[in-house]
Formats: structure tokens, sequence, C-alpha cells
């Protein structure tokens, strides 16, 4: 028993990582502005982009490509520098229906939209 030897763990290998957000306080026709810009770049491209896009949405989806690289390098080992985003989605969450009080005792709809957002990195090279 004193000379068993200790069996390495094997890892399971894996190629992309994902992080999703939800619910956003954004509407996702203008989260879309923003991540439609990022779509397919690698890591440090998507950053510059995002810090440099004056929208409501980007610190949102700057803080969520962290997450997922945090995801990748810390829990699946993955190169930090062979990470790019493959895809990026965002979806309708749900809607806060409230009403605007108008003329002569009415009212108006108002509907506040929200959405989720769910990115996957990928590293360049690996087997698809």
């Amino acid at each position: 028993m004193a000379n068993e030897e200790k069996k390495e763990v094997q890892l399971p290998t894996r190629t992309e990582a994902i992080a999703i957000a939800r619910p956003v306080g954004v509407t996702p026709r203008k989260a879309r502005l923003v991540v439609d810009l990022v779509r397919g770049k690698t890591l440090d491209q998507a950053y510059d982009i995002l810090a440099n896009t004056n929208k409501a949405a980007s610190p949102i989806v700057l803080k969520l490509i962290r997450s997922a690289e945090a995801n990748a390098v810390n829990n699946f080992h993955m190169d930090r520098t062979l990470l790019y985003v493959a895809s990026i989605q965002v979806n309708e969450s749900f809607r806060l229906k409230r009403y605007l009080p108008r003329a002569k005792g009415s009212s108006s709809p108002i509907i506040k939209r929200w959405s989720s957002i769910r990115v996957v990195l990928k590293m360049k090279g690996a087997a698809k």
C-alpha cells in the first residue's frame, strides 16, 4: 500500500466554454447591435471593440465575455491566446408591462423588454 503510485486524473478535453447572462436589463434589439460587432473576433479584438463602443450593452457583453474566458482558462485549461468568440446570441427574456398616465384619466401601455445573452468561446485550430 505504501508503494502505490498516484494515478493522474485526465481532464476531459473541451474545445469550447459557455457563459450565459440572464436577465439583462437591456432590450434585445439594442444588445444585438453590440453583439454583432464582436462575433467571430479574438478576445483581444473583442475587448478593444467593446472598450470603444458607446452603447448601454457594451459593459454587460464585456463582463460576459470575460466570464466565459475565465471559465475556459480556469475550468477547462484552455490557452487564452487561441480563444475567439465563436457564437454570441441575444434572446428576449421577459417583459415588464407598465402604464403611463395620460390626459383625461386614460393611460398608455409601456413594455420594458429584457434580454438574455449567451456566448460561446472556442479554440482556434481545435477539431470540430
